[in-house]
């Protein structure tokens, strides 16, 4: 079944590893074939990577289209996730989650976890942030 995609004038997608601008204009893209495809709003920049939860999802992104040097981007996935998990025991249903995606090579399904591990992240760092209030 092929996949179409509507993409915005100048919004930018991952096909295959190719990073693809579009024009000026609205246009629709059909993809017949399983590839990997991820859109400007779904990718995430090496510098955007500064978290740990965000940099276990960079890595994925790049088991996701860099297949060719998908050993040594799960070496370094077993170690931040090991690192995210000694820091923060509560994280281990979204790593197990997750984990279970990257060993399936479900590696889309493992991207929108991750997205769920950076917003609970954001959630703990904010808590922990936040003033203590008297009683």
């Amino acid at each position: 079944m092929a996949l179409k995609i509507r993409l915005k004038p100048k919004e930018r997608v991952i096909i295959g590893g190719a990073v693809v601008t579009n024009g000026n204009s609205k246009s629709d893209l059909v993809i017949e074939n399983n590839i990997p495809i991820l859109r400007e709003k779904d990718i995430m920049t090496e510098e955007g990577a500064n978290t740990p939860c965000s940099r276990i999802y960079f890595v994925i992104q790049l088991m996701y289209i860099d297949e060719k040097n998908l050993a040594e981007h799960h070496k370094i996935y077993w170690k931040l996730v090991r690192d995210v998990v000694n820091a923060a025991p509560s994280t281990i249903l979204l790593i197990d989650q997750m984990s279970g995606h990257v060993l399936n090579g479900q590696y889309y399904k493992a991207l929108k976890v991750a997205r769920k591990l950076i917003d609970y992240e954001q959630e703990v760092v904010q808590n922990v942030r936040a003033p203590i209030r008297s009683i």
